[in-house]
């Protein structure tokens, strides 16, 4: 086997196993793989190919991660825990910026998390901490 077809055939492991697997980044080693492969059409030496393919695969898996969006932790996060947006009505608020208010038939602690000082009506929830709900406008 010439070293072009084996790199076509590693491509096209990696784009299997991928597809099994649900990974991008071994679709990024396929385009890797696939760059080595060019590089041996064009004749450069079994060196030359390996250092294609490990740098531009590399350099994909690079891009691929630095691209995705960082995701909130859970507890911040709207689309982990559907409690983060709704609303809940405060009465009173104590001196250390507590309250205690129902929440979906219970009660719950919360804390203030907003700026300046907390007031008495209609705050929105932007994290939960343990059981702690976290308030904000």
């Amino acid at each position: 086997m010439n070293a072009t077809t084996f790199w076509w055939v590693a491509c096209g492991v990696l784009v299997a196993v991928e597809l099994l697997t649900g990974t991008f980044y071994l679709l990024m080693l396929a385009i890797g793989a696939a760059a080595a492969a060019i590089a041996a059409h064009l004749g450069l030496g079994s060196n030359a190919q390996i250092v294609t393919a490990a740098l531009v695969g590399g350099a994909a898996v690079i891009a691929w991660h630095q691209r995705r969006p960082q995701t909130k932790p859970a507890s911040r996060n709207a689309d982990a825990n559907l409690d983060i947006g709704q609303s809940v009505q405060v009465e009173q608020w104590k001196p250390d910026g507590s309250t205690l208010v129902r929440y979906r038939g219970a009660e719950w602690h919360a804390r203030y998390i907003g700026t300046g000082e907390p007031g008495a009506g209609q705050h929105v929830i932007k994290a939960i901490e343990g059981s702690c709900l976290l308030l904000g406008h």
